[in-house]
């Protein structure tokens, strides 16, 4: 089992930074594929930026690219993403996720299944 815990979100105004961390804990040598989702009051989850643990390389999506960063410290099992210049349509629950996909064509692509979640943490962008 893998348990994952982000934090980092909040409010703040169109322009501004944030930076979300999602701790990681459990049987995480497996974790080959880890990602940020969002979702928005209703709006179908968004995959927003993913990175390929073993294989290396990172997926963004056009919405965030040029503004989010996603990297991640193998010492501390955490999980960041740096959203910059925020917007107020970023406004949204974001999800840290966990998969097994090992290949990272299929990490990248969206083909990987991510098996563990977080809770979630809100971040609210305001104009």
């Amino acid at each position: 089992q893998v348990q994952l815990v982000e934090s980092g979100g909040g409010s703040v105004q169109a322009g501004g930074s944030l930076r979300l961390s999602c701790a990681a804990s459990g049987n995480t040598y497996r974790n080959y594929c880890m990602g940020w989702f969002r979702q928005a009051p209703g709006k179908e989850r968004e995959r927003v930026a993913v990175i390929s643990t073993y294989g290396g390389g990172t997926y963004y999506a056009d919405s965030a690219k040029g503004r989010f960063t996603i990297s991640q410290d193998n010492a501390k099992k955490t999980l960041y993403l740096q959203m910059n210049s925020l917007k107020p349509e970023d406004t949204a629950m974001y999800y840290c996720a966990a998969g097994e996909e090992i290949v990272a064509w299929r990490c990248l692509g969206g083909f990987g299944t991510f098996s563990y979640w977080g809770q979630g943490t809100q971040v609210t962008v305001s104009s």
